[in-house]
């Protein structure tokens, strides 16, 4: 059975493992995954409780018979703004809805703890075309930089 859930404790290895197959994935020729350990510590998925939940956000991951498959997440970044963070999901789950049902989720989740705005960061169009076209279709535009990431696209949506 697959289903979306609040990360648990275990589950923070295979959520690690799915940002760093997609990563390599999406940047075959440009990263090595040593790169992206200096890059991309991954210490809010390491201390997640802390990062998210403690913070008024949440971590969700997409489990199919017990294996994280996917991820997806909402940091709080003022009383008003939060960001989507950590939408990545295995190959083989992608195409499927399960994008959009994570974005749902997480969506109501941000508009539910009281936020306006949701924000996110793309690093290109280039080497993360569906990702942008899915956030376009839930309503996503794009907006001036707002943090200081190495990423050159900045979307915002109204709650």
């Amino acid at each position: 059975m697959i289903e979306i859930r609040p990360i648990q404790q275990h589950q923070i290895k295979q959520a690690k493992q799915i940002v760093t197959t997609v990563c390599l994935e999406v940047w075959p020729d440009i990263l090595t995954e040593e790169e992206l350990k200096r890059y991309d510590s991954m210490s809010d998925i390491e201390h997640m409780r802390l990062h998210y939940f403690d913070n008024g956000g949440v971590f969700l991951v997409l489990v199919d018979n017990e294996q994280v498959v996917g991820t997806g997440a909402i940091r709080k970044l003022d009383n008003e703004i939060c960001e989507l963070k950590r939408m990545w999901f295995l190959k083989e789950y992608r195409r499927q809805g399960w994008g959009w049902k994570m974005a749902q989720k997480l969506l109501d989740f941000a508009k539910q703890a009281g936020h306006r705005k949701v924000r996110l960061d793309l690093v290109n169009e280039e080497h993360q075309p569906q990702a942008l076209k899915l956030y376009k279709r839930l309503g996503f535009y794009t907006i001036e930089r707002y943090n200081d990431s190495s990423c050159n696209i900045f979307m915002e949506k109204l709650l």
